[in-house]
Order: C-alpha cells, then sequence, then structure tokens
C-alpha cells in the first residue's frame, strides 16, 4: 500500500511538470507497467484529479480542470512561495477582504508543512517588518468582474466616482487591470468619449449583467504598461516639465520617476509632473546632476528664486553687521 500510495504520488507530480505524457513514458519513469499505470489514473480519477486520456498510437494522459479542487502536490520552493504569498496577502495588499480568508489558506498550509519548510516561512515572518496601509483598497468582486469582463470582451458598465466625490455612469470597452502598488487601475477605451481612459477600481461599482461583446483593440500606445506609466507619471499631474539634463539618461533613470529620451551619451530630456512646482523641484533635486529648465516658463522663475533662498542660507550675514 505505501508503495502503491508513493507512485500516485509521483504520477501526480509528473502529470503537473508537463502537459502531456504517454502511456509507455509513463511506465517507464515509474518502473511499471502500462496495466498499472491505468489503473493509477483511475485511483488518481477517484480521488478528484481530472485525467483525460486520449486513445490511440499518439495517445496519452493530460491532467485537465476539474469542477472541485483536489490536493495539490508541491515541491518545497514552491510550497515556501504559497506561504510567503499568503502572509503578505494577510498583512494587507490593497484588497478588500482577502486578509480573513489568506489567514485560513495559510493555517491549513503551515498544518501540513515539514518543519525545515515552517522554519522557512517563520523566519520570513518573523524578521520582516510590514508598514500599514494607508491607501484605499478594492473589493475583490469588483477585481473578479472587471477581469472576467475583459477575458470575456464584454462591454462594462459601472458607476465611477472621482476625486471630488461626484459619480457618473460609464459603458467601457474593458482592456486591463494594472496593479501598481497598492492600487487597481483599469485600462479601457470610453465609449462615450471615443478615447482611451483609465479609472481606479476602487471607485467602480459594476452594474450586472456584462455585455454586448466586442471585438478587442490593439492596446493603448503599443502597450498597456507604457501606456499607464505614460499617464500616471505625467499626463495626470496639473504641472509639467521639461529639463535637460547634462548626464546620460542611463545614470538617472533609477533616481527619478518621469519619461527619459536620450539626447548623447553625455545628456538626456526629462519630462516630470507633480501638483506643484514646488513638488517638481524637489525631484529635480533628487537628479544630482546639473540640468537646464526648457519648459514652464514659472518653473524658471521659480527655481530662480529658491536659487537666491539657498544661496542666502549658505551665506547668511554676519551677526552684528
Amino acid at each position: 500500500m505505501l508503495d502503491t500510495s508513493a507512485r500516485l504520488l509521483r504520477l501526480l507530480s509528473l502529470l503537473q511538470a508537463r502537459r502531456d505524457w504517454s502511456g509507455p513514458a509513463l511506465a517507464e519513469r515509474l518502473g511499471v507497467g502500462a496495466r498499472t499505470v491505468r489503473r493509477d489514473v483511475e485511483r488518481l480519477r477517484s480521488l478528484g484529479y481530472p485525467v483525460h486520456a486520449t486513445p490511440g498510437v499518439s495517445g496519452g494522459y493530460r491532467l485537465g480542470v476539474g469542477a472541485a479542487l483536489p490536493p495539490l502536490l508541491l515541491d518545497d520552493d514552491e510550497a515556501v512561495a504559497v506561504a510567503v504569498g499568503l502572509r503578505s496577502a494577510a498583512a494587507g495588499g490593497g484588497v478588500a477582504g482577502i486578509e480573513e480568508t489568506s489567514v485560513r489558506a495559510l493555517t491549513k498550509l503551515e498544518q501540513v508543512l515539514p518543519s525545515r519548510l515552517r522554519r522557512r516561512v517563520n523566519a520570513v515572518h518573523d524578521y520582516t517588518v510590514t508598514m500599514p496601509g494607508t491607501g484605499p483598497t478594492v473589493d475583490v468582486g469588483v477585481l473578479t468582474t472587471v477581469t472576467a469582463a475583459c477575458r470575456d470582451h464584454e462591454r462594462l458598465r459601472f458607476d465611477y466616482t472621482v476625486h471630488d466625490g461626484s459619480g457618473s455612469v460609464r459603458t467601457v470597452e474593458p482592456h486591463r487591470l494594472v496593479s501598481w502598488g497598492r492600487r487597481w487601475y483599469l485600462v479601457a477605451w470610453d465609449l462615450d468619449r471615443q478615447d482611451w481612459r483609465i479609472f481606479r477600481a476602487d471607485r467602480i461599482s459594476p452594474r450586472t449583467p456584462a455585455g454586448p461583446r466586442f471585438a478587442p483593440r490593439d492596446p493603448p500606445e503599443g502597450d498597456v504598461v507604457a501606456y499607464v506609466s505614460h499617464r500616471m507619471g505625467t499626463a495626470m499631474w496639473p504641472y509639467q516639465a521639461r529639463v535637460r539634463v547634462h548626464a546620460p539618461a542611463e545614470s538617472i533613470a533609477d533616481r527619478i520617476t518621469g519619461l527619459l529620451e536620450a539626447i548623447d551619451e553625455h545628456s538626456c530630456m526629462l519630462t516630470v509632473a507633480g501638483d506643484s512646482l514646488g513638488v517638481i523641484t524637489v525631484f529635480l533635486s533628487m537628479i544630482d546632476a546639473d540640468f537646464d529648465v526648457i519648459e514652464p516658463p514659472e518653473l524658471v522663475e521659480h527655481v530662480a528664486r529658491l536659487a537666491d533662498r539657498y544661496h542666502r542660507a549658505a551665506h547668511p550675514p554676519t551677526p552684528g553687521a
């Protein structure tokens, strides 16, 4: 019986590791005959694993998707990765209601983890400090509804609340859901405005049912990640600036968030944005390189005033003078 159980686990591991297996190949890997493989496949089916069989010379076995979740077989690294991911979700990841579910799943997993793996998982937990989240959370039901509409290419209608509290009903062709930090954003084609738009998922209240279906469009700017990065980095802020930085683009790319365009091997053009000119100058001070303000003129004046202030701070008057 022990040999049979061990062989079933080995068979399950093989079926999970590769999409298709021939009967002879499985028999050779398990060191048994073809009849034993067929019996073991039937045992896996009785445990809830949907193993599909295709007859013929080119046939074989494939682990499919069933109606119920059967037991999972994980190697050491996979088990640790799942446990660490569940701990992170339990600590709060911007999705409302997922913390309790993650704790329940983590408890079940830790009950069956060997002591050597439990020590690895606990080390991550005991020596990691999680900063409390302060951002908005999005309901998991909203995420599943939106992603299902993206997958099925179905129009989505929802109530949307903007930053000032006002609301409107939007009808869109959803493209992708983007996770950025603790926030989730829907990139979609707005049918009323006939343009691409970005919507914060925590401000979306879907109306059901979804539909009708639509033919998917090419992603905006050819790449949805580049589009969101561009929009969130510059276009959505009230103040924008362009400066020529006297340094190679690759030398400052990790110091600032903005759009970089190489001019030559010694300089680059930087487009940066913020909610005020003061914020932009703070960003520019982090470059640690000389730069020329190209636009807007208001930023030139603001930088000049700051330069005078910093000069006075560095050369205070002599006491008593």
